[in-house]
């Protein structure tokens, strides 16, 4: 008697449950309504007093594009978080200098936090959820927020922590929440090719130019005037984040797209060429390699082809000819000895600040006191691996390292699955192929605390997530 009881109670709850969450969207015209009714009588009110202030045509065509702006704003919060992330990891905006004035990653960050308020808030149709992958992402990030308390220079890892870190650590999660249909990530892969392939056209032109160049004949963008994408080897990782997409088009896609995506894959291939940098041909070879893995059944055949691949790759880019890493350097080159002298300051680092390192950003800053070779200058890393043990310590890339498997393991769960939209399963498959091209390459670029890892965690979870709806 007393467990037909329990039995029938424990069906009433979810019940209940349903009969109170389908009272629940009722509300939500009411308050949609309410809010939009508010929102335009205070747009209203600010175009009439900006007109009265200031009656210029240019001020009254700039009043005017407010009320569409807000109302797109407002109903695609998913396209304002995903312009942020391309503006701030592509930096779009720095391709065409002009476009710097508008100040455009501030304009999309204060767009996407007003869109995701009014979405989670007032609206309520933004779900958050929790689960053990983003926990152990939440605690990277306090052991890295951690390590700039203690950092060995404070500031700098206060200012990187601010103005990037903490960034990237928010649209990490927000991007995992807001992804949730086959359309959205499908909308994301296509914004990560067509990035790509802006970036790419920009690098071949100045190649074709012979501007912004280093050692003679690597190319970069805006190194005249500091960008991100001023280092050859920061340039090809930002080219090789969305190649994984675009062979995901080619290998999945049909008719126009597919030729599209063979289009933007030679671009890319030609941009990276382009920077020589040895750590993104690398990467190149392992995203086009996991395709291949799983579609040619002679894995022997498909090694030897990657081999023969990787040699053609490095006479294409003319690795030889580089001041650094070039053929005119015996033995052990400059370039790889300074890579073996960072990861020793590192490695030095990580000794003598084991559980928090020296702090986000402060490896240059200390390379001085712990390499073991001075040529008059500091260093960057050159690996994201010694770059997180250096920065956040042996407890950091314990736990950067046990994550990255976990995705590995997720995203490849993902892949195999029998039943699944057509969508998710080429963004599934891209995902793992630059997953671990991004894993390859960051042996040799520093991209511990940039956007690549961090983009391809959200989708995995995001991905993962949606086999559970």
């Amino acid at each position: 008697m007393n467990k037909s009881l329990i039995s029938k109670s424990a069906e009433a709850v979810p019940n209940e449950l349903s009969k109170i969450q389908a009272r629940l969207p009722n509300s939500a015209p009411h308050v949609l309504g309410l809010g939009s009714g508010a929102l335009l009588i205070s747009l209203l009110v600010i175009v009439s007093c900006g007109w009265y202030w200031l009656p210029n045509p240019l001020v009254a065509l700039a009043l005017a594009v407010i009320p569409p702006a807000t109302y797109l704003m407002l109903k695609y919060p998913f396209v304002m978080v995903l312009g942020f992330v391309l503006l701030s990891f592509f930096r779009l905006h720095e391709l065409y200098p002009p476009l710097m004035a508008l100040r455009l990653p501030q304009l999309f960050a204060i767009a996407a936090m007003v869109s995701m308020g009014w979405h989670l808030f007032v609206i309520r149709k933004m779900q958050m959820y929790w689960n053990a992958d983003l926990s152990w992402l939440l605690g990277f990030f306090l052991l890295c927020a951690l390590g700039v308390v203690l950092a060995s220079n404070r500031g700098v890892a206060i200012s990187y922590f601010n103005g990037v870190f903490s960034k990237i650590a928010l649209m990490t999660l927000v991007i995992a929440w807001l992804l949730r249909k086959p359309n959205d990530f499908k909308q994301a892969a296509v914004a990560f090719v067509i990035a790509g392939a802006l970036v790419a056209l920009v690098a071949l032109s100045n190649a074709a130019a012979g501007i912004e160049m280093v050692e003679g004949n690597r190319v970069t963008i805006g190194r005249s005037f500091g960008s991100t994408l001023g280092d050859p080897n920061d340039l090809a990782l930002v080219l090789l984040f969305p190649l994984g997409f675009t062979v995901g088009f080619m290998c999945h896609a049909q008719g126009w797209r597919r030729i599209t995506a063979s289009c933007v894959f030679i671009l890319l291939m030609m941009a990276i060429l382009a920077t020589q940098s040895r750590g993104g041909l690398l990467g190149v070879l392992t995203v086009v390699g996991v395709f291949g893995w799983r579609r040619v059944n002679n894995k022997a055949v498909l090694v030897i082809l990657g081999l023969l691949a990787l040699l053609v790759l490095f006479a294409l880019a003319g690795i030889d000819q580089r001041s650094s890493g070039g053929a005119a350097e015996q033995g052990v080159d400059e370039s790889a000895m300074g890579r073996i002298y960072a990861w020793q300051a590192a490695i030095a680092m990580a000794v003598h600040a084991p559980f928090t390192g020296v702090g986000l950003d402060n490896f240059y800053a200390n390379y001085y006191f712990y390499s073991p070779h001075w040529d008059g200058k500091n260093h960057a890393v050159h690996s994201t691996w010694f770059g997180i043990l250096a920065e956040t310590g042996f407890v950091g890339l314990t736990v950067f390292v046990a994550i990255v498997w976990r995705m590995v393991r997720r995203i490849r769960s993902v892949v195999t699955a029998k039943v699944q939209s057509a969508a998710v399963q080429m963004v599934a498959e891209s995902v793992l192929a630059g997953l671990l091209g991004t894993i390859v390459s960051g042996t040799f670029l520093t991209q511990g605390f940039t956007w690549p890892f961090y983009i391809f965690f959200a989708l995995i979870v995001a991905l993962k997530q949606s086999q559970h709806r």
